[in-house]
């Protein structure tokens, strides 16, 4: 066997980093034996995860809200400019709205969440799309951009939230006393459904491209059929319980239940909604993890 000049033999090396891992393995195991405390690996990789989450959460910022001046005011315009042109149609055939004395309130407690959910899994979908390139070093992995996407648009969406209902509130006669409970439960599920839908849909455009187009036209209906326009207590069947399936549905009755007194929308269903939300995200997990680096890599 030939020895390097300090006298080591060859193998030494190799031998000394098969060591080094053998160790960091027993090291890892005693750890998670005496309680579960990470090697420090495993915590540098947390500290490594967490600067990219930063970093791409910035990025995001300047890219998309950024652009322009009005990147951020059009986060709010667009909701209020919907509220606007629905309250003024349906004001000129009707007294009073479906629910409460207020149009503006009304449509807004059914078109805020609408659009929330919709941006949340936008953007989550599209998420390493928009990052491919970024992808490619080892610091930054699928899960950072779908992590930076989700935190900041759910942000961004209970920003305009907070701003329409205060604003409505405010500058209208609404008679509605808003309950925290119920309204932080409906945030949650919104966030909760856009990141699932978003995260099993990530995959999909990746994989398909095509997927991307036909998803589009499959939810131009979803604005009909969530219940901004209408309350689903006065449908008959079969038309009830169909619509009972969609979890939008569930989650604007939520947002109604935590806004007017005395309307307690028993229909609801939290369950329902967790449901819609955790199986695409599992699934969604479970097929990233197996090809997101194949498919990154195309």
């Amino acid at each position: 066997m030939s020895a390097k000049p300090d006298g080591r033999p060859a193998g030494g090396a190799e031998a000394g980093r098969a060591n080094v891992v053998t160790a960091q393995r027993t090291q890892a195991d005693r750890a998670h034996a005496e309680g579960g405390r990470l090697p420090p690996g495993a915590s540098l990789r947390q500290g490594a995860a967490g600067r990219a989450i930063g970093a791409l959460m910035l990025r995001e910022m300047a890219t998309t809200y950024g652009r322009s001046a009005g990147g951020y005011a059009w986060a709010v315009l667009e909701p209020v400019g919907g509220i606007a042109l629905l309250s003024l149609i349906f004001a000129l055939g009707f007294q009073k709205p479906a629910l409460g004395v207020s149009f503006p309130l009304f449509y807004a407690s059914g078109l805020v969440p609408f659009l929330a959910w919709a941006a949340i899994s936008g953007r989550v979908a599209t998420a390493l799309l928009f990052s491919k390139s970024l992808l490619a070093y080892p610091t930054v992995t699928w899960a950072d951009a779908l992590i930076a996407r989700f935190l900041l648009t759910f942000l961004v969406q209970a920003l305009v939230a907070l701003l329409v209902f205060g604003g409505i509130l405010w500058a209208f006669e609404t008679r509605a006393v808003p309950q925290p409970g119920p309204l932080a439960l409906a945030a949650a599920l919104v966030g909760a459904l856009g990141l699932g839908i978003g995260t099993l849909n990530a995959y999909l455009f990746t994989a398909l491209p095509a997927w991307q187009m036909i998803w589009s036209v499959l939810m131009r209906p979803m604005f009909l059929i969530s219940g901004i326009f209408f309350l689903p207590d006065g449908l008959s069947q079969p038309w009830r319980e169909r619509l009972m399936w969609n979890p939008v549905l569930h989650v604007v009755g939520l947002v109604r239940r935590g806004l007017y007194p005395g309307y307690d929308a028993p229909w609801v269903s939290a369950l329902l909604v967790v449901v819609w939300a955790l199986v695409p995200l599992v699934v969604g997990l479970f097929l990233l993890r197996w090809r997101a680096r194949d498919l990154l890599n195309d």
